[in-house]
C-alpha cells in the first residue's frame, strides 16, 4: 500500500502556490535548451505532483475536466528538465526535452499559429513621452 505522504503534492510546495478560483496555476513549458517557449497549461496541485515525481508533464485539463499526461496519445511527449516557481506563487516554468509537436495543432510552439500581434517596439535609450 503506498504511503498518503507519496500521493500528495509536498505541503512546504503547496504552500507557496496561488492558485486561481478553479485552484489552477499557470505552467509555461519551456524549451530546456533553446529557451523557446513552446506552451501554456494549467495544473492543479495533483498534476504538479505528477510532473514533479514522474519525469513527465501532466496538466489540468479545463475543457475536458480531466488529467493529461502531454505526449499520451499523440507520441510528442515533455520530458521534465526542472520545474520553478515564480516570486509571486501564481506561475510556474517547466523546462522540458520536447519530442514532436507542443501545440495540439501540430505546430513546435503554439506562439507561431496565432502569429505576432502589432506592436509598437520599445529601445530603452527612447525616453518616453509624459
Amino acid at each position: 500500500m503506498p504511503d498518503l505522504n507519496d500521493t500528495l503534492l509536498d505541503p512546504a510546495v503547496a504552500e507557496r502556490l496561488k492558485r486561481d478560483d478553479a485552484g489552477l496555476v499557470a505552467a509555461i513549458v519551456q524549451q530546456h535548451d533553446s529557451g523557446e517557449v513552446l506552451m501554456l497549461g494549467w495544473m492543479d496541485d495533483e498534476a504538479l505532483r505528477r510532473t514533479l515525481t514522474t519525469g513527465r508533464v501532466t496538466f489540468w485539463s479545463r475543457s475536458r475536466g480531466e488529467y493529461w499526461r502531454k505526449g499520451d496519445t499523440s507520441g510528442h511527449v515533455q520530458y521534465v528538465r526542472s520545474v520553478a516557481i515564480d516570486c509571486d506563487g501564481d506561475a510556474l516554468l517547466v523546462r522540458i526535452e520536447q519530442i514532436g509537436a507542443a501545440c495540439h495543432t501540430g505546430a513546435r510552439t503554439c506562439f507561431d499559429a496565432g502569429g505576432e500581434l502589432p506592436a509598437v517596439v520599445g529601445h530603452p535609450e527612447e525616453k518616453e513621452a509624459r
